[in-house]
């Protein structure tokens, strides 16, 4: 299964760290990341206000597995892109000069549009990056199964109440009167963690497959973390190493979670995540049972002491 597409939740993350929007689901990341945001934010919010247009080649085409993909695909972006695309963010709002240079494909103001995107991806998304896989795996294995068992216009038909399939037309709610005509280039669905509000399609017209983004369920509470949790989270670095003390964190905010899901929400092998778990079980910090013929673990009483204040 692919990953979610970083550069989009890099983007659609930026816009909603700049409003109070959907304060349930996303209040808790939005207090715990202001104080964090790096200076170089400040680069990225005049391309991407939280309304209105944002650059397209911020959020390149294309199978992007990790950050540094998308951030090369952005940097080899043409000249005549480059340019039509600041030209149209002119159209709504007086830029600053450096924007200039970004339209004229300056290698050292692209180069710190690069770094600000890294800077902000790391805090804003490297860290909450296991549940956001999460609740992407999840909404794609539902999509699936819908597929499987119906075909794929009931998927079309039920990805959001703004999108409405009338063979063979898709009707999406959308700011701007436009037609997109796929011409047999097919469709790309994009589920996305941090699109919300309405209308959550964006629709890349000049891209060699275009693509839908609709928001996925989230719940709330993902990002409740403190400071205190954050010193605490690096003291069980210390102790655990890195991967292993992810691999008990997630296990605590994804319970019963089999090992198939858990290799998923972190990225690492089937192979690796049995492995810690294994010692993880033998440590006294998680259990697990079978179920259906799959393994499943929750955290421990010990585990969960560990993880307290």
């Amino acid at each position: 299964m692919a990953e979610p597409h970083r550069m989009w939740e890099v983007l659609l993350s930026l816009h909603l760290v700049q409003t109070d929007q959907d304060q349930p689901v996303f209040g808790g990341w939005r207090r715990r990341l202001r104080p964090r945001l790096p200076s170089s934010t400040g680069l990225l919010t005049v391309l991407a206000r939280p309304t209105g247009y944002s650059p397209d080649f911020l959020t390149p085409s294309g199978d992007i597995p990790d950050l540094e993909t998308g951030i090369d695909l952005l940097l080899g972006t043409t000249r005549t892109k480059l340019k039509t695309d600041i030209a149209e963010l002119a159209r709504h709002r007086v830029l600053p000069a450096w924007v200039g240079e970004i339209a004229d494909g300056e290698v050292e103001s692209l180069r710190r549009l690069a770094g600000a995107l890294r800077a902000y991806h790391r805090e804003a998304i490297e860290p909450f990056w296991p549940g956001i896989r999460h609740h992407v795996e999840l909404d794609r294995r539902s999509r699936a199964d819908v597929v499987a068992s119906v075909g794929f216009e009931a998927v079309l038909a039920g990805l959001h109440p703004a999108v409405r399939w009338r063979s063979p037309v898709l009707e999406v709610d959308y700011p701007v009167e436009q037609d997109l005509h796929l011409d047999g280039r097919g469709l790309v669905l994009v589920p996305s963690f941090f699109c919300w509000g309405g209308p959550i399609t964006t629709l890349s017209v000049d891209s060699a497959t275009p693509m839908l983004v609709y928001p996925v369920e989230r719940s709330p509470g993902w990002a409740a973390n403190t400071d205190e949790e954050a010193v605490r989270a690096r003291s069980l670095t210390a102790l655990l190493g890195r991967t292993r003390a992810t691999v008990l964190r997630t296990i605590a905010d994804l319970p019963q979670v089999n090992t198939t899901d858990l290799a998923n929400a972190l990225g690492i092998s089937l192979a690796g995540a049995s492995q810690h778990t294994t010692v993880l079980r033998n440590a006294g910090l998680v259990q697990t049972a079978r179920t259906n013929g799959a393994a499943v673990h929750r955290i421990s009483r010990r585990g969960s002491a560990l993880l307290r204040p």
